[in-house]
């Protein structure tokens, strides 16, 4: 017999072509001439579409997985982050400052102590104080938490109103920009949130009305409902913070001995040095608290960097589990065609050539799982991303970095390196004794 190298380069992806699929892709090899492996890998695709097509969903899933919740986990910090961009310093009575942090900036219904007028008007005056806004909570309407404050604090968090306008007077409202409330709207507020909200708490209290809607911000308060402060302390029966003869008028300035407590004030201050020093002057009095929310969150994050690291060795596990499961499916399968391999042998195809064919179907496989996975990753991040925004009320959006695109990289790579394995063993393994029926 000539050897297979004395063949000319058509006549030997004929021979290969007819050793496995017989007379028919002996035409279409003739096509492939000079490269007669990826004749025979697209022999094999075609053979074994369902199982192929298995192969290809294992490996989009393991990937998609790993990059679904590593982008997750960046939108999410991106996302808490911009949500406190507009709150620099809150300051509330001694207590938890996540709390604080979450009923301010997250409008989570939190138990919180309250600060008195005359402290909350020594902190108004407080040098380089350019803004101290009072935030009371602890009512709603259907889903949306209400809100108590002032009109500049709705122009620091969302600038002018998107639509409509500022309140004038008690009993008019401003809406988050996502709330399906429109303008002229009444509602009367109800004690509590959600299901536990007592709807006879405030029976007979005055209709509010919607008469603006606030810019979208991309956070918590855009399915809020923001009151005039001196209306939700009219709800419940307290002063308006402001003295007889001033009963009709809206935000500052407050009377301290006309005020009732306030659970959280939020404070911008002229500068940054200012910020730092007025939250050094207030959180060591023993009345008070200080917090920065970004460093609330800095401070979760880190707690629940353990998490991500976990997280992230459970997802490589699990990749390399598939992984695992991949190759070993593959030496299977790849051991139903060892008498069509040996055969390639018989004929006088060197084991290098055999290793060609095996490794090449191995990582074309791999590689369309892996871009499969990769568009489906990018799905099921956007699909989280959904989820959790609508769950918290925060604008979160994940996109795909080059973290995601090393670690399927990576993926690839090494997998692509191990898929060697099985093809050495077939190409080791391909023999006459394969031959027998």
């Amino acid at each position: 017999m000539s050897g297979w190298s004395d063949l000319s380069a058509t006549w030997q992806d004929a021979l290969i072509c007819l050793a496995l699929l017989g007379p028919g892709a002996v035409a279409g090899s003739v096509v492939l001439r000079g490269f007669a492996p990826w004749a025979l890998v697209a022999a094999f695709l075609r053979r074994f579409v369902w199982t192929n097509l298995l192969f290809v969903i294992l490996i989009a899933a393991s990937v998609a997985l790993g990059i679904g919740l590593v982008a997750q986990e960046r939108a999410l910090r991106m996302g808490g982050a911009r949500a406190t961009d507009k709150f620099d310093l809150i300051i509330s009575a001694p207590g938890s400052e996540l709390s604080v942090t979450l009923a301010a900036v997250f409008l989570q219904p939190m138990q919180l102590q309250l600060l008195d007028g005359s402290t909350f008007a020594e902190i108004e005056a407080s040098p380089g104080v350019a803004l101290a806004a009072p935030l009371v909570f602890g009512d709603s309407f259907g889903s949306a938490p209400i809100v108590g404050t002032t009109a500049a604090f709705v122009d620091h968090l969302a600038g002018p109103v998107a639509e409509g306008r500022v309140w004038q007077k008690a009993g008019e409202a401003i809406v988050g920009a996502t709330l399906p409330l429109t303008f002229g709207d009444g509602f009367v507020p109800a004690h509590g949130y959600g299901e536990a909200a007592d709807q006879d708490a405030h029976k007979g209290a005055p209709e509010h009305r919607v008469v603006g809607r606030m810019a979208a911000t991309g956070t918590p308060w855009d399915r809020a409902i923001l009151l005039p402060i001196e209306s939700v302390w009219q709800v419940h029966g307290l002063a308006t913070g402001h003295a007889p003869d001033r009963v009709a008028q809206m935000g500052a300035p407050f009377d301290a001995a006309f005020m009732p407590g306030v659970p959280v004030m939020v404070v911008k201050a002229a500068s940054l040095p200012a910020t730092y020093a007025v939250q050094s002057r207030w959180q060591s009095d023993t009345r008070t608290m200080a917090v920065f929310p970004g460093a609330v969150l800095s401070g979760l994050y880190r707690v629940m960097g353990n998490v991500r690291v976990a997280m992230s060795a459970i997802s490589s596990l699990a990749q390399g589990l598939v992984a695992a499961s991949i190759l070993a499916g593959l030496l299977i399968l790849l051991r139903l065609l060892g008498r069509q391999l040996a055969l390639l042998r018989v004929l006088g195809a060197p084991a290098r050539f055999v290793l060609a064919v095996v490794w090449s179907y191995c990582a074309l496989l791999l590689a369309i799982g892996t871009l499969v996975g990769l568009a489906a990753g990018v799905g099921l991040a956007a699909a989280l991303s959904n989820w959790v925004s609508g769950e918290t009320g925060v604008l979160i959006y994940a996109t795909i970095g080059w973290t995601e695109l090393h670690l399927t990289a990576g993926f690839l790579s090494v997998v692509a390196a191990l898929s060697l394995l099985p093809g050495w063993v077939i190409s080791r393994n391909a023999n006459v004794a394969d031959l027998r029926l």
